[in-house]
Parts: structure tokens; C-alpha cells; sequence
């Protein structure tokens, strides 16, 4: 029977405690949330959703066509030209999700007989675009210079580390000054996902790279999405201008998609320019998951020292990690649940997103409802 192999398939993750399911949310839940990605709390913010309206408004609901037909607005261009700056950066491109970005940026960057070196905690938007890269890929071990260091030490021709900024699975961030370093040293080109740092880390939450004194070099390319600390949707590329350039007339993800929605791309503007304003936004949102840390550890759970916005919570296995996750959903708590194969130690957990817009009285409820709930 045509995708027989289907039911095996559907059988065994029921057996391993590995289904997973989609639960549309209402418009106004009663949960207090934090297993959103929503860091700033911008993504209802008046602002933000005028900017979408006044996006769709004007020019519709949709791009029409790719970027390179009828796909590109002025808002687009508007965005990409802030993105920029605020990044410190000397150009940006914006695609339809961050996902595509990163497609977009190994892809491009790593062509037939370069090396791609590839940390062994990335997102599988990383681990995807080092697949479809013509270049060979070397894994190394996590947030490791020296193993960084002999991968490039194995190959002469052209290079490029790809890492995460910020773990998304424990929210530990990537030593990129070192990284940086060993880089320098091989030639080697640095692309970086600040998916999690955009909006969180940096001077005002300028990111990750910035923090790191990496913005605007010449061997840095930096791709972020706007579906987090920004509340929207959609990606970016940020870089030199020959990069931004070499992107425009190479990446598939970019020239063979339709472009962003205009309300996506209104929403995220008025968004950075409302964290432009409000810079304090990221220091609480570090601050809230600090909080969460000490609170979680000093109830004897283990939780993950949080580098940026992303609190982890170890559980026991994948199947009391999902009636964990459910239990605080009882109990008025939206949590996160990793489990494999989205975690690559095989450790499942809770995953809390702390925002910054979360009250003490509320980090005070989520710490009694997980510790109440635990297995």
C-alpha cells in the first residue's frame, strides 16, 4: 500500500511518546504563557498591530510575487535599511521567515569545495541548509573553539563556521569572540543565527554579534527572525553589501519565494522602533529569566543557567515531560515540551521563554504551578 510505512512510523513514536499534535490557541487564552517566543511582549502591542493594519491597508494582503517581481515594497526597503543600522550592520535583506534565511545564507555562502563547519546545537534551519550546501559539512562538538579550530585545520580552501548566537533548546549562548578568533586565523567566514539574541542581548538589544563587537566586520553575515523579540514574522540576512548583493542574485530561498507580507514587514517595523525607544525592554526580558532560574533552582528543580530569554527544565523522560507540560496547561501554565529528536543530548525538558513584560507576581505563579506539577 502507497505510504504503508506511514502507520510503522506513526507507531512507534506512539510507543516512544513522541506524538506531537497542533492545539489552536483562542485570541484571548487565560494561560499565562511562556512557551511563546514573544520575549519583548510586542507582539499584541497597539503599535505593532497598527503597524500591520496600516501595513495591509496600503498595500494589501499579500506581496503579489517574489521580491524580484512585484514581491518588494517600500516597506520593505524601509525595514531592511533600520534593521540594518540598529544591527550595525551595512545591509539587510528580508525573506518570508527566518527559517529561509538561514537557508538562504548557508546556501549561498558555501559553495562547491568549501568547507561548512557546523556546531552540533543548531537549529535544523542550520543543519537543513548545511544539507542542501554544495560544500562538505564537518559537525563539531557544541560551543567548542578548538574543535572549530582543527575542522578548519583539515581543509585550505574557503570556510565558514555556521553557529547559533543562542541555543534555542537551553537558551546557553555560543562563545563568538573566540569563535571569531579561530576563524581569523583559517580565513574562514563567520554565519551567525541571532534568533534569539536580537531584541534580548546587545546594547538595547541590538543582539548578540553586537554585544560581541562582531557587527558591520567583513567576514561576519548574521541572520535573525522577526517572529520573535519583534512580535511579526519573516527573517533577515544581515551583512556587507556584497554579501547582501551575492544573496539577492543566488539564494533560491529568496528569489523563488514570494516576499513577505506587508503586514509582517509593518509589524516588525514598528516594533524595532518601539524597542529603539524602549531599550529597557531588553534588559528585563534578561532580568525575568534570571528571575525564573534562581526561582526554579532555589525549588530544587533542574533548570539551565539562561544566557538570553530561554529557561530549560530537565525532566525525567520524553513521556513524564509531556504530562508535565500538560499539567501546568491544567493548571493555567503554557509551557514548552523539547523532546527528542528536537533536543540533541536526548534530554527532555520544559522550555520557558521569559518576556518582558511578565509581572513578579506572575514569575512568582509559574514557579509554584511547575514545581506543584512535577513528576
Amino acid at each position: 500500500m502507497a505510504f504503508g510505512w506511514i502507520d510503522e512510523q506513526a507507531d512507534a513514536r506512539r510507543r516512544a511518546g513522541l506524538v506531537r499534535t497542533l492545539r489552536p490557541r483562542p485570541a484571548d487564552s487565560p494561560l499565562l504563557d511562556l512557551a511563546s517566543n514573544d520575549y519583548l511582549g510586542l507582539a499584541r502591542h497597539p503599535e505593532v498591530t497598527e503597524g500591520a493594519a496600516a501595513a495591509a491597508r496600503t498595500w494589501g494582503g499579500g506581496a503579489t510575487g517574489s521580491r524580484l517581481v512585484t514581491g518588494t515594497t517600500a516597506l520593505h526597503r524601509e525595514l531592511e535599511e533600520e534593521l540594518a543600522r540598529f544591527c550595525g550592520f551595512e545591509a539587510a535583506l528580508v525573506l518570508s521567515s527566518g527559517y529561509a534565511a538561514n537557508l538562504a545564507a548557508v546556501t549561498a555562502l558555501a559553495p562547491h569545495g568549501s568547507l561548512l563547519v557546523s556546531d552540533a546545537g543548531n537549529h535544523a534551519s542550520l543543519i537543513d541548509g548545511c544539507r542542501l550546501a554544495r560544500a562538505a559539512t564537518q559537525v563539531v562538538a557544541h560551543a567548542d573553539p578548538d574543535a572549530v579550530r582543527k575542522a578548519l585545520g583539515t581543509h585550505g580552501g574557503q570556510a565558514v563556521l555556521v553557529s547559533d548566537t543562542v541555543f534555542s533548546v537551553d537558551g546557553d549562548a555560543a562563545p563568538l569572540a573566540r569563535h571569531a578568533e579561530v576563524c581569523r586565523e583559517h580565513g574562514a567566514g563567520l554565519v551567525l543565527d541571532d534568533a534569539h539574541g536580537l531584541g534580548v542581548l546587545g546594547d538595547g538589544g541590538r543582539g548578540a554579534p553586537h554585544a560581541a563587537g562582531l557587527a558591520g566586520a567583513d567576514d561576519v553575515v548574521v541572520t535573525v527572525t522577526l517572529s520573535k523579540s519583534l512580535g511579526s514574522q519573516g527573517g533577515a540576512v544581515l551583512g556587507p553589501a556584497r554579501v547582501i548583493d551575492h544573496l539577492v542574485n543566488t539564494a533560491r530561498t529568496f528569489i523563488f519565494d514570494t516576499g513577505l507580507a506587508p503586514a509582517a514587514a509593518g509589524a516588525a517595523l514598528a516594533a524595532l522602533r518601539l524597542l529603539r525607544r524602549e531599550p529597557e525592554r531588553a534588559a528585563r526580558a534578561r532580568a525575568v529569566a534570571a528571575e525564573l532560574h534562581a526561582r526554579l533552582s532555589g525549588a530544587g528543580l533542574r533548570a539551565v543557567r539562561p544566557d538570553a530569554a530561554v529557561v530549560s527544565v530537565c525532566a525525567p523522560s520524553p513521556e513524564q515531560a509531556v504530562r508535565w507540560a500538560a499539567d501546568c496547561r491544567a493548571a493555567g501554565l503554557a509551557v514548552g515540551c523539547f523532546r527528542p529528536p528536537s533536543v540533541p543530548d536526548g534530554i527532555s525538558r520544559l522550555r520557558l521563554t521569559a518576556r518582558a513584560d511578565l509581572s513578579g507576581a506572575q514569575i512568582e505563579r509559574a514557579v509554584r504551578v511547575i514545581g506543584e506539577t512535577r513528576p
